[in-house]
């Protein structure tokens, strides 16, 4: 069983943010270009109402740093 349980992108968004990474640019649509010291860019391209699901945010927290305590 996976450590990850589904959640609304905001909420995701917002750990992303408290962990040191910050929008450093916009896309179109819901797309923003997140960036943090020493890790490559990450894009984010959920909407704030999205539910993202375990297999998604294992994947996420890969190429982040996020844990599943961070949530």
């Amino acid at each position: 069983m996976s450590r990850w349980r589904s959640t609304r992108a905001s909420r995701v968004f917002a750990a992303l943010q408290r962990i040191g990474w910050h929008v450093k640019r916009e896309g179109k649509g819901s797309h923003r270009i997140l960036a943090r010291e020493d890790w490559p860019d990450f894009v984010w391209a959920f909407h704030d109402r999205d539910e993202i699901g375990p297999r998604m945010l294992a994947r996420i927290a890969k190429r982040t740093g996020l844990r599943p305590e961070n949530l």
